[in-house]
């Protein structure tokens, strides 16, 4: 791939001059910096640009300039060059209009001028634009490649964790891609084979197991150290947040994660209301954001690993794995989320992962572009879905059991999605049956008051109703409500079995009835199951697991 571009605008000479000084000064080497002194020449450039195949990975802009401003020359870069990132340099009196651009155009950010001194204004707000188009943008010669069936199981698993694991990879389907079948016959594989990994200067996989997968694209599978001080199980928003604030005060933390960090929250398209990003942030983006930031304070991870069991060793306690491993720490956080309740209807089970999908990755849009999409739920997971799928699908169909959403649903969601024109929800309404041989073909759908039911068809049926939490690893001794939820601190007394607690002091406040063993985030009894709630009480646990390990 050519070096991605970075246009400068400004009808300032002197001020693009020094757009251009500080750009180049940090981003020359990597990237070639351009200028503009109008939004009409910006476009001009732009176009010759783009008519060259060169990319354009940033565009930084003055906002009052003669004849075009700022904003209308974004909007018409966001047409042709929809990747590309907006950055506004803008005088306070504009701040409102820059808001407002965020909503109206998708402007990725806007600066406050002056941007002196830019390695504490400007470079590091330029370097997280460039970090996320280059991620959407990798070289293609690092890229994993992907062969299998489409309606594959195996195929499906593989992709979903190299998505959310953020690692690059592309897809060659052998029932569509010439290259795919080529691939396929030079590596001598047969149906069993299949999906096979190609792996950039490593051996060809053929249908890995996921800890296989991981180990291959260079992912950490196995702990560094004999004993932690805090071994946390589950990486979603409350896991990462203990990770941070523990490593970040000098305890030995390790993270053990089966399938990808981010938990449910890290499938989320579009996380609009969470604190200090006015755009929103996809959970993708702020999973990886809290992942460096963790393995920077020095937090190790331990991913592809099933935790199965968990053991009291006098002070240590020991998490054990499906294939015999385990991590022995001082005390426990329990951050293990939930997952999506299975839908009860007629042949799903049968179907497996061959159209009928429990969330749904940002990513796995753009395989529906075109078709039509059922989506079962009604929560805030459910219409970040049904909106990211619109941007895509010919058609997305919202299968409600309520009568409205604004119920279960924030607001700003359920305006959006009555606003979206190709959004058909069907209230009252329940998927009584999915049909299909080797993939989803189609589904029934039952009216919850007369009883009727009409079959549609449909390759893709996308389930997000309700959560229940996979606590059964823990065993008797950490006491859980009939739903599996963990009871922690000042409910233990009202559990029938309270009388397990062994300590003359009461248990802290996110403490399970195991002293040092905790508990935060949407796998916790009564928890808010917000994402900020969860880094709240993820944070919180880590002051709680001070306080315990001061006391043995």
């Amino acid at each position: 791939m050519p070096r991605a571009t970075i246009l400068a605008v400004d009808d300032d000479p002197q001020v693009v001059r020094a757009i251009v000084r500080d750009l180049r000064g940090r981003y020359g080497e990597g990237h070639r910096i351009v200028r503009a002194t109008s939004g009409a020449e910006a476009l001009e450039v732009l176009a010759e640009l783009l008519l060259r195949d060169r990319p354009v990975a940033l565009v930084v802009s003055d906002q009052r300039m003669p004849g075009m401003t700022g904003i209308e020359m974004m909007a018409s870069v966001r047409t042709s060059s929809p990747d590309t990132r907006l950055l506004l340099l803008t005088a306070y009196a504009d701040t409102d209009v820059a808001i407002r651009a965020i909503n109206e155009i998708g402007l990725d950010h806007y600066m406050v001028k002056p941007w002196e001194p830019p390695e504490t204004q400007l470079y590091p707000v330029v370097d997280d634009l460039l970090d996320d188009w280059h991620r959407d943008h990798p070289d293609t010669d690092a890229v994993v490649r992907v062969v299998g069936h489409q309606w594959s199981d195996r195929g499906h698993d593989v992709k979903m964790f190299l998505a959310r694991n953020h690692v690059p990879y592309r897809w060659l389907d052998v029932e569509r891609d010439e290259d795919a079948r080529r691939l396929v016959d030079l590596a001598g594989a047969g149906a069993a084979d299949l999906p096979l990994v190609l792996v950039p200067d490593g051996e060809t996989l053929r249908s890995p197991s996921i800890l296989e997968l991981a180990e291959a694209v260079g992912l950490s599978t196995r702990a560094g150290q004999p004993l932690y001080d805090l071994c946390i199980v589950g990486s979603g928003p409350a896991g990462l947040a203990a990770a941070v604030y523990a490593a970040s005060e000098g305890l030995r933390t390790v993270v053990v994660e089966r399938d990808a960090p981010g938990g449910q929250a890290g499938q989320s398209a579009a996380i609009e209301n969470y604190l200090g990003f006015p755009k929103g942030v996809s959970g993708a983006d702020l999973t990886r954001r809290a992942v460096a930031q963790a393995s920077r304070f020095g937090a190790e991870s331990v991913l592809a690993r099933e935790v199965v069991g968990l053991e009291q060793r006098g002070p240590v306690h020991a998490v054990r794995f499906a294939d015999g491993g385990e991590v022995e720490s001082r005390a426990v956080l329990v951050a293990t989320g939930v997952a999506y309740r299975r839908l009860e209807a007629e042949g799903v089970e049968s179907l497996g992962s061959r159209g009928v999908y429990y969330g749904a990755s940002a990513s796995e849009a753009a395989q529906t572009a075109g078709a039509t999409v059922y989506v079962v739920g009604a929560a805030n997971s459910a219409g970040q879905a049904v909106l990211n799928f619109s941007r895509v699908a010919a058609r997305v169909v919202m299968v409600v059991r309520a009568g409205r959403l604004e119920d279960s649903m924030s607001e700003y969601l359920v305006e959006r999605i009555r606003a979206a024109e190709n959004v058909e929800v069907r209230f009252r309404s329940e998927v009584a049956a999915a049909h299909g041989t080797d993939h989803l073909e189609g589904v029934t759908l039952v009216d919850r008051d007369t009883g009727e039911t009409c079959r549609l068809e449909t390759n893709w049926l996308f389930v997000f109703i309700g959560a229940l939490p996979r606590t059964d690893w823990l065993g008797d001794a950490v006491a859980r409500d009939d739903k599996g939820f963990v009871v922690t601190g000042p409910d233990l007394h009202l559990a029938d079995d309270a009388g397990r607690w062994p300590l003359p002091r009461a248990p802290f406040a996110l403490e399970t009835s195991v002293p040092g063993v905790f508990a935060a985030g949407d796998v916790r009894l009564d928890s808010m199951k917000r994402v900020a709630s969860a880094v709240g009480e993820g944070a919180m646990s880590v002051y709680l697991v001070h306080r315990y390990l001061a006391t043995v």
